[in-house]
């Protein structure tokens, strides 16, 4: 089994930060997890660090969860986040203080599409399949989608994607406004890094100010619903849709779920 890691590239003042486990389509096992929290912290520490964009090595962004690893996190009831990194999601302890510009391509899958969410500006290779497939598993979206997904792209745009678990295209996501420009396969990385190096050319101060007056105009609701994310799961965890789900994963085939 291939261990997740997570690259690091300086170009002046941008960080460009990269998935790197390729050889199984960037699915998050725990490791993977824990490197890009703390390329996270690094971005934040480093004072000539100004942006991050954060990005996938290989054909794919991310096929999603390697599940069966993350039971025990689930279970758990919070989200762990290992000394000196931060919270990619934006959900445990304090956020990121300066901007991320996300790169996509292939694959984007589940809490694929929920780190695209906590990011600033998101480009997507018109190769990208986006689909947020949690309730297929039994369970729901615990990332931060069932409270960004709405406030980005609208109530019924949102729940068109997180009540079917059904997959859409870059089109579809520039549409709605999950990324803000599509362009080639190939293309996306350079994209992001040239939008990032425009920001970070940017009086940073002002950029930092500007980033956090935008977050302290939502909704304080939302702050208190992303404390519920993980103890509404757990209910869910003990369920029979769930194991069925967890088999049906591991058969790659549909789940036949029964509401118990």
């Amino acid at each position: 089994m291939t261990t997740g890691k997570v690259s690091r590239e300086r170009r002046d003042h941008v960080l460009l930060i990269g998935l790197d486990r390729a050889a199984k389509r960037n699915a998050f096992d725990l490791a993977l997890w824990d490197d890009l929290c703390l390329a996270y912290g690094e971005l934040e520490r480093d004072p000539e660090l100004r942006v991050g964009v954060l990005h996938a090595h290989g054909e794919h962004f991310t096929g999603g969860l390697d599940l069966p690893a993350w039971v025990p996190v689930f279970s758990s009831g919070k989200w762990s986040i290992p000394d000196g990194g931060i919270d990619p999601l934006g959900l445990t302890g304090p956020r990121l203080s300066k901007p991320i510009v996300a790169a996509v391509q292939g694959i984007c899958l589940t809490i694929g599409i929920e780190l695209l969410l906590a990011t600033d500006v998101r480009v997507a290779a018109a190769s990208t399949r986006f689909a947020q497939i949690e309730i297929k598993r039994g369970i729901y979206p615990v990332g931060g989608a069932t409270l960004r997904f709405p406030r980005e792209v609208g109530w019924s745009n949102a729940m068109r994607w997180l009540l079917t678990g059904d997959e859409f295209g870059a089109d579809e996501a520039h549409r709605i406004g999950v990324v803000q420009e599509v362009v080639p396969h190939g293309e996306q990385l350079a994209r992001a890094a040239a939008l990032a190096e425009v920001i970070a050319a940017q009086a940073p101060l002002g950029v930092y100010a500007t980033l956090a007056s935008s977050r302290h105009a939502l909704p304080a609701d939302e702050h208190a619903a992303a404390q519920r994310l993980l103890s509404d799961l757990n209910p869910l965890m003990g369920s029979e849709d769930v194991q069925e789900g967890l088999r049906a994963f591991a058969e790659r085939r549909p789940g036949k779920f029964r509401g118990r």
